[in-house]
């Protein structure tokens, strides 16, 4: 061991932000390891690192005791006072034991230590730096796919995109540029891993904040957000500001605004709807394009609901494939029934027409039970 190796220290130190004192203290646990590994003692030992002149030194550690039971940890009280009268029955005294050779040993451990500690040291370093991402929209490109994964080159990281995070209708070809929404990102053993999709809500909201100023500044919010990925979505603004038309502004002239998000998405479809504190309202403005007539809420659960609907506008409330009820439940969090203008009052006939029978078969239980049989008399 030399100089060279505390300035090897230093090095580190200023370019891979690891402390010397780090990586010392890992080489002095490391060399008492290789101590005892490589000649066989028992002994308690310590390994000092000379930070001056590179040195390293191979200690002996003894208790003093009044009678030695073990010579290889115990040390007589009579013989430490020989050595220095301040020794008392419990001290410890060390004996420097470094072999000849052990510099071979200790330029080795040095080695796998430094490498070992530039290693975690850069993996903490990309994982700290991409740990800030999560939950934001960051550029990589395609490397390749697999059953499970497609894998995305963000720079220092390969992230992976999970089958559930990868849009249906989008192909991912090696080298291709795209945009994905970091949703995770872990401290594995192996080194940090970064999850990424394309089908969260959360990466709908930042390429909003990417192509409308006043959605980033904050002067309109984006309340919610529901997505069935690559095919059609529904997003709940409000403005923040008086005089501010929220969903015109999202939109944008001619509707350029929200078509580069479509574009962006390979046509995924988008409804902006305008949100408002009032709930019936709010539903109604989900089921955008269908007009709505009426809101029943249900008295006995508070997140569900009865729409009402024109009749010719039944099946494009419900949607393809029921799609756009689907969507408008996700946007309010409310179970949602739609129901006809006929279907309604046919189904409100009927309820007046039992409570009407209901009233005719109470009032005949009443005038039987008021007749008093002649024996009764």
């Amino acid at each position: 061991m030399s100089k060279e190796l505390v300035g090897a220290f230093d090095a580190l130190e200023k370019e891979k932000g690891i402390k010397k004192e780090t990586i010392i203290s890992a080489l002095e646990a490391a060399l008492t390891s290789a101590y005892k590994r490589n000649y066989n003692q028992a002994q308690n030992v310590d390994v000092e690192f000379d930070q001056k002149h590179g040195a390293i030194h191979v200690y002996a550690v003894k208790k003093i005791v009044d009678q030695v039971a073990d010579s290889r940890l115990e040390y007589s009280l009579d013989d430490a006072l020989q050595i220095n009268k301040g020794y008392e029955v419990g001290d410890e005294i060390k004996f420097e034991v470094t072999p000849k050779n052990f510099g071979r040993i200790a330029a080795q451990t040095a080695k796998q230590v430094v490498m070992q500690r530039i290693r975690e040291a850069e993996r903490q370093g990309v994982y700290d730096q991409y740990s800030k991402y999560q939950d934001e929209l960051i550029t990589g490109e395609v490397e390749r796919e697999d059953n499970r994964f497609v894998y995305i080159n963000l720079g220092k990281v390969e992230a992976v995109m999970p089958k559930r995070g990868q849009m249906p209708n989008e192909v991912y070809r090696p080298q291709d540029k795209i945009k994905v929404y970091v949703t995770r990102v872990e401290d594995a053993s192996k080194g940090p891993q970064v999850f990424v999709s394309r089908t969260a809500p959360g990466l709908l909201k930042r390429l909003f904040e990417q192509e409308v100023p006043e959605i980033y500044d904050g002067t309109v919010e984006i309340l919610s957000i529901a997505r069935e990925a690559g095919d059609r979505a529904k997003v709940a603004v409000r403005s923040t500001v008086d005089g501010i038309d929220p969903v015109g502004t999202t939109v944008g002239p001619r509707g350029e605004r929200v078509q580069s998000i479509v574009n962006q998405l390979d046509g995924e479809n988008m409804d902006i709807v305008q949100w408002t504190d009032n709930k019936a309202e709010f539903i109604a403005n989900a089921l955008n394009p269908a007009e709505v007539l009426d809101v029943i809420f249900d008295p006995d659960n508070e997140q569900a609901c009865t729409v009402v609907v024109p009749d010719d506008q039944l099946s494009l409330a419900i949607g393809k494939r029921g799609q756009n009820a689907r969507l408008a439940a996700k946007l309010t969090d409310y179970k949602i029934d739609i129901k006809s203008e006929s279907e309604m009052k046919s189904s409100d006939n009927t309820n007046n027409n039992e409570s009407s029978d209901d009233k005719e078969s109470d009032k005949d239980q009443n005038d039987e039970s008021s007749q008093t049989k002649p024996d009764e008399k």
